[in-house]
């Protein structure tokens, strides 16, 4: 019986020659702007042909892509339309994002940067946003040509129309995109002997396509709220989290790729690297298999045992043993008078270690194990380390009584035991280790010595047993360490991505909480020694009136006088409390007076809510700015008051990681913890949208494309110049370019009554000026306002890159840029869709499905619309429950108060939340909304639970869902 093929496993002595190489590896000499050059040179593109139908299929012109020259725009023909193809001549190799082609009813659509860009019929220097007297399609393309010949940039502000809905063809017959052979990235940081594609896809559980688009899509610099919400048709509807998940995932993947060229770079300047540590370099996919192939390497490092055995020229003797067993004789190899060959044992001993280390750097021995691994029962097994109870406090011990004696699959094992697990161990107060059966070391023995690295022609049985020690030797003291490491670094990094997703899902509940308008609120931020803190805020969030009352020392009676007078005096009916220390005991005093109608005439409820983060706020330097003449101690009941108001526009002025969206935020990377959350709140406010003209600088921060110097530049400009008449007035700001506004535009409201009044009075103003005997530069800067005109379009969620078909839907449905928001738009949408149905209205305006839905969704909503509409405002109460007052199986309603990996804690109004187990919430309980995983139980929802268990000496509560209202 043959051996089954293998690979030579004969390895050089020495370094591998630079010319050996593959040209990505050598080192240059070249500056850092010579190479830099190199990078943008022109380049070829190669474009795959798997799964391409016999049809010939239109291709990009590589003159129109690869060349860095200005572009230039071009007149589109009747039949051209757009494909999404961003950026084609970004770098060599890069992927091409992945789309639908049809065939002589469809063109290549130009790219957003360097594809030449499609003109319209409105002409150059003419106001791209004039829908006054509308005789052609308004669009973001107004830029005349001699423009953006002076400019030359890379990116352009002309966008085209969003890429066209799939077809169906022989090769895709779901209609899904036609799948292009796509490869990943050649720069030198991402060369790998894998495809980033394919293991992304692996990882995430995303189709190749899809993770192929999204890679081009982030490589564009393109913002999650932007490809989330205006390129729908590339990622497949995947919602923000799921993208959230695949960046996270590509940024491991590049950092591993990134480390290993650095790796292979600093091992080729010292002369050790041989070809097979080359291609075991280039096989890693995970830091762990990085350091386990790169350890021996290192800086300090004495060297493993295997290399001090390939020192003493042990290394032929280890590859006869394979190759040709027959020419083996280990008694030529002894030498007396040198240390380490003296005697057969060391020669034996020395070729073992090099075979064991051959075995724990093969790529196929490693699948195997891992593979073999997968199919059988591993466990993670805790206990209490020896001496604890002498070292740690008895308190912290007690806190893991549950993990002193606990053994879990692997796979079953729950997110939040590895982070309480992890927790003990690194107090010392838990030891962790993994248990891997012998059955799987029996069978991986077996496969390794006669199949994988069976010798290739007769051994004699003292060679055999050599080889078998050898597998030995590697399993137990190269392999099954790599593989508990792996196995614990794979399960800390899960449960650290899902508490990071779970606290962004509780931050976006805490940012979507409808706000409460038109009310006066009073802002009570409780205490007992230093008082409870009073602020009177209006309906515009201006503050009236502050003050501080003692309620909790004995002047309750008087200090209710002084509350009742101010609440008359302002005529504000509405009481919030930050849950704080002495919340409870505030709760009950203003509850006790509202039932006893102290405060009539007037109707007075009271709501609870989250002061996270209020104090901390409250001597930051944006609350010194805003509010410079108040203490700091008032600032905070002025911070809960607005936190009723709009929770968006005030939680944004805060950290997000002191917001308190979840426990274990200390138990996970911090690094990871902060993008997260950074990009929930982009996110949130990107979708909820701002109106330029009276937004905050703070939220202007967190839309989709700007940062903090582009906020600034937006409010200088809008306060040097006046309001923004419309969106492509935007491009006139410092700093902001092409990508930037691309990115922002659809996430930026300009309201049109305001913007109709301003323009209203500037125009009366500039015939006024007319007839004035002065006239110079103001006349003239007022002049050039005035060209500027109002688009209606710029209210709604439309992307100024799809003006041009919403314009040409509003002439198929006979409607008037004047409707936009009204009742009659809905009826004549309505009418249309039902006649002939989205495809059909989408074929024909040569759009997609994706798009056509975000222009309805424009032209229908009304003025002013928020996306936070539907979801759960804060609940007012008139009366308080006591823990005493409840009974196992009582039906109550609450607010969830926080979402955990192990269950939800609900606010049923009795001073503590009940916890709703893990097990408890099933499918079937949620409504179809909350079905999906972005939008699980979270902080704000509202919940109809049954008690089921009370523990009230440890003021516990155990609930069961019974449904979300």
């Amino acid at each position: 019986m043959t051996a089954p093929p293998r690979r030579a496993r004969t390895a050089p002595k020495t370094a591998i020659a630079e010319d050996e190489l593959p040209s990505f590896l050598q080192l240059s000499s070249e500056s850092e702007e010579e190479k830099d050059e190199e990078e943008w040179e022109p380049r070829k593109k190669a474009v795959s042909k798997a799964r391409v139908p016999k049809p010939k299929v239109p291709r990009v012109r590589k003159t129109a892509t690869t060349q860095k020259k200005p572009t230039v725009a071009r007149k589109r023909t009747k039949k051209a339309t757009s494909l999404p193809i961003m950026d084609p001549g970004r770098n060599e190799g890069e992927l091409q994002l992945q789309q639908p082609k049809e065939e002589k009813e469809w063109k290549p659509r130009s790219s957003p940067k360097n594809l030449p860009k499609k003109t319209n019929s409105i002409p150059p220097g003419h106001p791209a946003c004039n829908l006054g007297s509308i005789g052609g399609p308004s669009t973001s393309t107004a830029a005349s040509e001699q423009q953006v010949k002076s400019e030359a940039p890379e990116e352009d502000f002309a966008f085209d129309e969003p890429p066209l809905k799939k077809i169906k063809s022989a090769t895709c017959p779901q209609g899904n995109p036609i799948k292009y052979a796509a490869s990943a990235k050649s720069d030198e940081e991402c060369k790998m002997n894998w495809d980033i594609v394919q293991v992304l896809s692996q990882r995430t559980g995303i189709e190749e396509w899809v993770c192929a688009n999204i890679i081009r899509l982030f490589n564009d610099d393109n913002t999650i709220p932007f490809i989330a919400r205006y390129r729908k048709e590339l990622i497949n509807n995947l919602e923000a989290d799921a993208l959230r998940e695949v960046q996270q995932t590509l940024e491991e993947l590049y950092s591993v790729a990134k480390k290993v060229h650095g790796s292979i770079q600093k091992l080729k300047k010292e002369g050790k690297l041989t070809g097979s540590l080359l291609t075991a370099l280039l096989n890693c996919k995970t830091l762990e298999e990085l350091d386990h192939v790169y350890a021996p390497y290192k800086t300090g490092s004495k060297g493993t045992k295997a290399q001090r055995a390939r020192q003493l020229g042990l290394e032929p003797a280890a590859n006869l043993l394979i190759e040709n067993p027959r020419e083996l004789n280990l008694f030529s190899y002894v030498k007396a008078d040198v240390e380490g060959l003296s005697t057969i044992e060391d020669v034996r001993s020395g070729v073992q270690h090099i075979l064991a280390d051959m075995i724990a750097k093969d790529r196929e021995t490693l699948d195997f194990i891992r593979d073999l691994c997968q199919r059988k029962y591993i466990c993670i097994q805790s206990s209490l380390a020896k001496g604890t109870a002498q070292k740690a406090n008895e308190k912290d011990v007690n806190k893991f009584h549950l993990y002193q004696n606990f053994s879990c699959n692997i796979r079953n094992i729950q997110h939040h035991q590895i982070l309480a697990i992890n927790r003990g161990e690194n107090l010392k107060i838990l030891t962790v280790k993994v248990n891997v059966p012998d059955q799987v070391k029996n069978e991986f023995s077996r496969w390794c010595v006669n199949k994988r690295w069976r010798p290739k022609a007769y051994a004699k049985p003292e060679l055999m047993e050599l080889l078998r020690d050898s597998v030995d030797d590697s399993y137990k003291r190269l392999i099954y360490p790599l593989l508990c490491r792996e196995f614990r670094s794979k399960l800390t990094s899960d449960a650290e991505k899902e508490s990071v997703m779970m606290f962004g899902r509780n931050l976006r509940q805490l940012l979507l909480t409808s706000p409460v308008r038109g009310r006066t609120l009073m802002g009570v931020d409780p205490g007992y020694k230093h008082g409870c803190k009073l602020a009177i805020v209006s309906p515009t969030s201006q503050i009236l009136h502050t003050d501080i009352v003692y309620l909790h020392s004995g002047r309750g009676f008087h200090e209710a006088q002084k509350i009742r007078k101010l609440l008359l005096d302002y005529n504000c009916g509405t009481v919030v409390i930050g849950n704080g220390t002495a919340c409870r005991e505030t709760e009950a005093y203003f509850a006790d007076l509202i039932m006893k109608k102290y405060f009539a005439p007037l109707d007075v409820t009271y709501c609870i809510t989250n002061e996270a983060g209020a104090s901390i706020y409250s001597v930051s330097p944006e609350a010194c700015k805003e509010m410079p003449d108040l203490d700091p101690n008032l600032r905070s009941a002025v911070s809960i008051a607005r936190r009723v108001q709009d929770p968006l526009a005030e939680l944004v002025k805060i950290e997000p990681k002191h917001i308190g969206v979840g426990m274990y935020q200390h138990d996970v990377s911090q690094t990871l913890l902060k993008a997260t959350l950074d990009s929930v709140v982009e996110e949130c406010v990107s979708f909820v949208g701002v109106d330029i003209n009276i937004c905050s600088e703070i939220l202007l921060r967190h839309i989709a494309g700007l940062n903090a110097n582009r906020a600034k530049n937006i409010i200088e400009w809008r306060e040097k110049n006046g309001p923004f008449i419309n969106r492509e007035q935007i491009k006139d700001v410092k700093g902001l370019g092409p990508k930037s506004y691309q990115q922002c535009a659809g996430f930026i409201r300009v309201n049109q009554e305001y913007i109709r009044t301003f323009c209203s009075e500037l125009a009366a103003g500039s015939q006024k000026g007319a007839t004035n005997e002065k006239q110079g530069k103001k006349k003239n800067k007022s002049a050039a306002n005035v060209t500027w005109q109002p688009n209606p379009l710029d209210q709604t969620c439309i992307h100024p890159e799809s003006y041009n078909t919403a314009m040409r839907f509003l002439t198929h449905i006979g409607g008037n840029p004047s409707e936009i928001g009204k009742p009659e738009m809905r009826q004549k949408v309505d009418a249309v869709v039902e006649r002939e149905g989205m495809e059909g209205i989408a074929k024909r305006l040569n759009t997609i499905g994706q798009t056509l839905q975000i222009i309805i969704d424009g032209l229908t909503q009304p003025e002013g619309f928020d996306i936070r509409k539907d979801f759960d405002k804060p609940d007012f109460k008139r009366s308080i429950v006591c823990l005493e007052d409840l009974s196992i199986g009582t039906v109550l309603t609450g607010r969830v108060e926080n979402a955990t990996l192990f269950g939800v804690f609900v606010d049923i109004g009795v001073g503590r939340a009940g916890l709703i187990p893990i097990r408890s919430i099933t499918e079937d309980k949620l409504s179809k909304a909350k079905k999906r995983k972005s939008l699980g139980l979270g902080p704000g929802e509202k919940v109809e639970v049954r008690v089921h268990e009370i523990n009230i000496p440890q003021s516990r509560i155990t609930l069961d869902l019974i449904r979300v209202l």
